[in-house]
């Protein structure tokens, strides 16, 4: 777990992906196999330029007759969130005679088996950034040294079978670890861009599976209500969590037959306000909006104010139930119009409301 933030505001600390860190590895594990020099660092050069070095926790031959050696990092996420900050991410390299570079998947690291992501079923998950990023130092090596040879390299993570039961991974049919990710080389604390490239990805895989209705859910309790709704497979089932704009844009590049839209009541009242980032740090409940929507069907002025002067958005839909008032109903409305505003009109868009027990208390079609 890590240790609280500190009460006094700082600037947040950004990190490195682990596409970055497959790079710094596997250019260590390089530069011992044909230089001979074993460093404690390793310098790189990001896809936007940027020259930075990375602390190697070591870097070693693998055996003492064979033309393989092996280094590894500590993914230092900075002050992101990220499942894999503190994760020792390695790279196993073999020198071989035929040309190029060939990447592997080792342990901890996963294999695509659905269509749909931008690598090949069979493919190890090193996305294609980091893949190019890789090669282009690799093939710089082999030019200083005058090494007419190829690479295999093998991207592995500790512990990453584990880890990756935290992420989207399983769902969109990348078996047995984590995948190597990064389009900058750089985490930004709290950009979140890993969730939503597996929001993107997600829809991606479940298109390229012939799935034409999809439920973006905010979370386990509406996934399982959209489960027990429709009867949809997992692959079906979108973990959108706070980013509803995420899903709605993609849409526009990546259209569906049908969007079913699930999530608490409160995050679904934020969305029939018109935010697209759901999260508390961006975007709050408002109840006096809430008021306004339930007066335009017809709740007294004491219910009004009643509302309005709720603890919980729950509170205030207890209220205006007990009234008579589908408060529920009419959220999902204003949610389901907010969101056909931005998908394409060919989109079938329809919401759902749960309550903290997850039980559907409001729907839109």
């Amino acid at each position: 777990m890590r240790d609280e933030s500190p009460e006094q505001s700082a600037p947040l600390r950004s990190g490195y992906t682990t596409g970055s860190c497959a790079t710094a590895t596997s250019l260590a594990a390089a530069r011992l196999l044909l230089l001979g020099e074993a460093s404690e660092f390793a310098e790189i050069v990001l896809p936007k330029g940027q020259i930075v070095t990375m602390p190697l926790v070591f870097c070693r031959r693998i055996d003492i007759d064979s033309m393989q050696a092996e280094a590894g990092v500590v993914k230092d996420a900075g002050d992101d969130p990220d499942v894999t900050h503190g994760a020792t991410v390695f790279a196993r390299v073999r020198l071989s005679q035929e040309k190029g570079v060939r990447f592997h998947a080792g342990e901890g690291v996963g294999t695509v088996t659905r269509v749909g992501l931008a690598l090949a079923i069979g493919e190890p998950a090193i996305n294609p950034v980091p893949r190019k990023v890789m090669t282009e130092h690799l093939v710089a090596l082999a030019a200083q040294a005058n090494y007419a040879g190829g690479f295999d390299v093998s991207i592995g993570v500790e512990n990453g079978l584990a880890l990756a039961q935290k992420t989207m991974n399983p769902r969109l049919g990348i078996v047995g670890g984590l995948s190597i990710l990064g389009t900058t080389g750089i985490v930004r604390p709290f950009s979140c861009s890993a969730y939503i490239a597996s929001i993107h990805q997600g829809i991606d895989v479940a298109r390229a599976n012939g799935v034409r209705h999809i439920a973006a859910c905010t979370g386990n309790q509406s996934e399982d209500a959209m489960r027990a709704h429709y009867g949809l497979p997992d692959i079906a089932l979108i973990e959108m969590g706070d980013f509803a704009g995420a899903v709605l844009k993609h849409l526009r590049r990546a259209p569906v037959d049908k969007l079913s839209l699930c999530g608490g009541f409160g995050k679904l009242s934020k969305l029939a306000a018109g935010h697209m980032d759901l999260h508390s740090r961006n975007s709050s409940i408002d109840l006096t909006l809430l008021a306004a929507w339930a007066a335009d069907a017809g709740a007294s002025d004491a219910l009004q104010i009643a509302m309005r002067a709720a603890n919980t958005s729950q509170e205030a839909l207890k209220r205006a139930r007990a009234q008579g008032i589908a408060l529920g109903d009419l959220v999902c409305a204003r949610a389901r119009d907010v969101a056909r505003d931005v998908v394409p009109q060919g989109i079938v868009v329809e919401a759902f409301a749960i309550d903290r027990q997850g039980q559907i208390i409001g729907s839109a079609s």
